[in-house]
C-alpha cells in the first residue's frame, strides 16, 4: 500500500504543477489551529490523501482481495471576499475548478496491475478555522495485497 500512496502524489504533482503541498494525510490541517509548535507547516493550496478504510477477503497462499476507500482532501485558503457585487466572484470558480482537476488527476487512475481504477463515490466541501476550504472526495477501487505470500512460501 505504500507504493500505491507514493505513487498517487507523485501522480498529482505530475499533472497539478499548482498545488504548492502534497502529502500523505496526518492531521496537517486540523493542526493549523492549534498552539502545538510540533506541526508542519503546510502551505496552500495543498493536497491530502489517506483516511484508508479497506474490507479484505482472503483469496489464498498469503494473498488477499480488499475494496479500498481512499479520501483525498484538496485545502485552499480562502482570503479574498467573494460576496456578489465584491468583483472577486471568479475566485470561487477558480477553487472549483482546481477541485475538477483534482477530480479528473484521479478518476481512473491505475497505479498496478494489483488495483482496479479509482472511481470517486462521494465528494463534499466544507470549512475549516482560518478561513480553509476543503474540498474532499473519496475513491474506491480494488486492490490484491500479495505482501504476505512470500512468508507464507516460507512457512512452508
Amino acid at each position: 500500500m505504500e507504493e500505491l500512496y507514493i505513487s498517487i502524489l507523485e501522480r498529482i504533482q505530475n499533472e497539478m504543477p499548482e498545488i504548492a503541498y502534497i502529502d500523505e494525510d496526518y492531521g496537517q490541517l486540523e493542526g493549523m489551529d492549534s498552539e502545538n509548535d510540533d506541526f508542519y507547516p503546510v502551505t496552500f493550496p495543498c493536497v491530502l490523501i489517506g483516511n484508508a478504510e479497506a474490507d479484505w477477503k482472503d483469496i489464498g497462499m498469503g494473498t488477499q482481495a480488499g475494496q479500498i476507500q481512499l479520501t483525498v482532501r484538496l485545502g485552499i485558503d480562502c482570503y479574498h471576499d467573494t460576496h456578489i457585487g465584491s468583483g472577486t466572484t471568479d475566485k470561487i470558480r477558480e477553487r472549483m475548478e482546481l477541485a475538477g482537476k483534482l477530480y479528473r488527476t484521479l478518476q481512473g487512475y491505475r497505479f498496478s496491475g494489483f488495483m482496479d481504477e479509482m472511481a470517486r463515490i462521494k465528494s463534499k466541501d466544507y470549512t475549516l478555522p482560518g478561513n480553509i476550504k476543503v474540498y474532499e472526495i473519496v475513491f474506491e477501487f480494488n486492490f490484491r495485497d500479495e505482501s504476505a505470500l512470500q512468508d507464507s512460501l516460507h512457512h512452508r
